[in-house]
């Protein structure tokens, strides 16, 4: 006899029912009114687009708040930053409750065992060129503990928001949310690195910079917030473990993890954006020699040798856009 292990889900409470919310076919899953919400929740009090579940490859569930005006609540307490879901936790959107069951850390199934009205898609794996954007907040410790909870939960719920439409926008999708970062992927076609694309991805970065840095005039902040970005292509694992119209992509390698390695270099040159070798190569091919990108050999956590990097400021990316790419931007 063969046992079933529990699905993880949410219990939806309201007045005529309990409503079974099954965590399945996707890593990401989106609450709020409007209807392009993964679940859409007819409450009042409930902004458009109010909260976001993320798994991770650990078998965590990460609930981010996505600056909602009422807030998002776990056991009764008020969330500022991406906060991990234990079994059993009480969560509170506007007037609507639910509860989180997950018996164990586990892989995000790819199918509903037990619902008749799933229909699973099979994994599938490729090796593919990517690029790889890592994007975190400076100083978010520091701010954590100068920034009232309620001001912080809005605050970071709207970079998160927005981060991702801007991510979008440039022909990307957001790979995971993290604390204080995102990571984005762009995959490329069997030829390479298009003029297109590696102009997007700046553009990407550029509009990042841009809308953290409008934080400070729409938020009473002790000071402005600034992030760091590491970009780096090359071959990487990527995976559908979707179904139906929400296909959910991610990437796995060394590409990924030298991404986040040198977002982290950017602290140690001085500087706001670190590019791989082969990121900056691509780049180059299309448009010249880069005059504004110095060149550095950075240390990176778990690499036995130096890692070439070519990196710059925002104010030089702004620049050089806004000279070479009228037409784009």
């Amino acid at each position: 006899m063969v046992t079933l292990q529990p699905i993880p889900h949410l219990i939806l409470h309201s007045d005529l029912n309990r409503q079974r919310l099954p965590l399945v076919g996707n890593s990401c899953w989106t609450i709020g009114r409007s209807e392009d919400n993964t679940f859409v929740i007819g409450d009042r009090w409930i902004s458009r687009n109010h909260a976001m579940l993320q798994w991770m490859e650990t078998g965590e569930y990460y609930l981010i708040d996505l600056g909602s005006r009422n807030g998002t609540f776990v056991n009764g307490r008020r969330v500022s930053i991406p906060v991990t879901l234990q079994n059993g936790d009480r969560l509170t959107f506007g007037q609507t409750e639910l509860d989180f069951f997950c018996p164990m850390n586990r892989p995000a199934p790819s199918s509903d065992l037990d619902s008749k009205d799933f229909t699973a898609t099979a994994a599938l794996s490729v090796r593919c060129l990517i690029s790889v954007l890592v994007v975190d907040i400076r100083d978010f410790t520091i701010l954590t503990r100068q920034l009232d909870e309620s001001i912080l939960s809005e605050m970071i719920g709207t970079w998160f928001r927005q981060a991702g439409e801007i991510i979008r926008e440039y022909g990307s999708w957001v790979d995971k949310y993290i604390g204080d970062a995102v990571m984005a992927v762009w995959t490329h076609g069997a030829h390479g690195v298009e003029r297109d694309e590696s102009l997007r991805i700046c553009q990407a970065i550029n509009a990042l910079h841009k809308m953290t840095s409008d934080l400070y005039r729409d938020y009473p902040l002790p000071f402005p917030i600034r992030i760091g970005a590491g970009v780096n292509t090359g071959f990487a694992m990527v995976g559908n473990t979707g179904s139906g119209d929400r296909p959910d992509y991610t990437a796995l390698g060394d590409t990924v993890n030298a991404a986040f390695r040198l977002e982290t270099a950017t602290k140690q040159i001085g500087l706001d954006i670190a590019m791989g070798e082969t990121t900056y190569r691509h780049l180059a091919s299309h448009v010249g020699e880069l005059a504004f990108f110095e060149r550095y050999n950075v240390d990176l956590k778990g690499y036995d040798t130096p890692t070439p990097t070519h990196a710059c400021s925002f104010a030089d990316l702004d620049r050089f856009l806004k000279s070479n790419f009228d037409t784009f931007y």
